[in-house]
């Protein structure tokens, strides 16, 4: 029994010795890896947020929208289902809860209110203070800038070039830039799945999705489209799949961005010409404007199918929701119509000043304002949302496009035209 006890005692010793071992060595190649990283890259790495712009980023893990986890990797995001739209419904408090007057992140809350306007002639961005309605300074950026997107996390600004597709970073804090990140394709528009993970480059022509680092902007892949000249989009409540419009060939596409395909197509009336596309506050439905018809198209976030079409003016081509999210704004030739949402009706239709077709610059932090840019005449001005006036203006010279309005409220950008949650 004594000589079984010692041997007992023996091999518990020596399994306890191994286990030892093994924890060593597993602590080992978790203090080895990183330093054998750090030996392949000299460049230092940052939490999001922290460092230059154009630094390289590297999740550590933790609550959004501050510190990102890292991303399934593609092989593990491809083996997930399709998930029916079903219950894709809205929270009590509505899609767009988090973007009410004044409820700014703290990641942009001390920033002071401006306006960033890409300007395609000078190659500059133009920065506006909404106090003094001037213009405070120039930064250069070079090449053709068409528009300005909000990073996920809110904590930078993405630059995008009109004219060669490429993404310029920007701190909306100091105004330095980082390093281009080429993209390619004409018409890029660039949006950022609800949950951060994926950064989605629809590139117009030819039709397809680059899939990206939302941090870094390295090629995740790509994807093709059934048609060309899908610009404008927006996501489900969930994520789970977004909806593009293909302008020329007046189709919709329903995408999963996990499986990385295309999960329905809806064909539009003859002759139709969808353009900016908005989830609706309660989840259920899409809204799509359309310049051919003169109207928007409601389209059942389910079925994917039309629900109704509500006519407002010609030309009709740009969507923004009020801070309550009560009336969607519909922006036409020369006209700026106002839907009533709970009573399914045009409520107001009001002139732009000196006709045109200005491109929507996003709603102020505290939803009074309209912002609008006018490419023909250098001038960005502001329609009261309540009454439809104007009540400011701002020469900037030059061709300005594409512009946001900065800060705004919401948790996190979906990217897009001032798509925030």
């Amino acid at each position: 029994m004594s000589g079984g006890t010692a041997m007992a005692g023996h091999d518990t010793g020596r399994r306890a010795r191994h286990r030892t071992a093994t924890v060593t060595m597993v602590g080992m190649a978790v203090v080895v890896a990183p330093v054998a990283a750090a030996c392949e890259s000299p460049a230092p790495f940052y939490p999001p947020g922290a460092g230059s712009p154009d630094a390289p980023v590297i999740g550590l893990g933790g609550p959004a929208p501050y510190i990102r986890s890292p991303s399934p990797a593609p092989d593990a995001t491809r083996r997930t289902r399709f998930r029916s739209p079903a219950g894709e419904g809205a929270p009590a408090a509505g899609v767009y809860a988090a973007t009410a007057p004044g409820r700014l992140e703290p990641a942009v809350r001390r920033l002071p209110a401006r306006l960033f306007v890409p300007n395609g002639r000078t190659g500059t961005i133009d920065v506006v203070d909404l106090r003094s309605l001037k213009v405070i300074g120039r930064l250069p950026v070079g090449g053709t800038p068409r528009r300005i997107v909000a990073s996920w996390d809110l904590r930078r600004l993405w630059v995008i070039d009109g004219h060669d597709g490429t993404l310029v970073p920007m701190s909306p804090r100091s105004g330095r830039r980082g390093r281009p990140v080429k993209v390619g394709g004409q018409g890029v528009r660039l949006y950022f799945t609800p949950d951060g993970g994926e950064a989605l480059v629809l590139t117009g022509r030819p039709g397809r999705i680059e899939l990206r680092d939302p941090l870094t902007m390295r090629s995740r892949g790509r994807m093709r489209l059934p048609c060309d000249g899908a610009e404008h989009a927006d996501f489900s409540v969930t994520g789970t799949f977004m909806v593009a419009s293909c302008t020329p060939s007046g189709r919709l596409v329903r995408v999963d961005p996990a499986l990385r395909e295309v999960t329905g197509t809806l064909e539009l009336p003859r002759g139709s010409a969808p353009g900016s596309v908005r989830l609706a506050p309660d989840g259920r439905s899409f809204y799509v404007a359309d310049s051919a018809k003169g109207g928007v198209w409601v389209i059942d976030a389910l079925a994917f199918t039309v629900r109704r079409f509500m006519p407002t003016r010609p030309g009709a081509y740009g969507l923004t929701f009020s801070r309550d999210a009560r009336r969607l704004f519909v922006l036409g030739t020369g006209t700026l119509s106002a839907i009533d949402l709970a009573a399914r009706r045009v409520a107001a239709h009001w002139r732009l000043p000196g006709g045109g077709s200005p491109e929507p610059g996003g709603i102020s932090s505290d939803g009074t304002a309209l912002w609008l840019c006018e490419p023909r005449t250098g001038v960005v001005y502001a329609m009261s949302t309540r009454t439809g006036r104007l009540v400011h203006t701002a020469r900037v010279g030059g061709v300005p496009q594409g512009m946001i309005v900065y800060p705004q409220p919401g948790r996190h950008s979906l990217g897009g035209t001032s798509i925030y949650r």
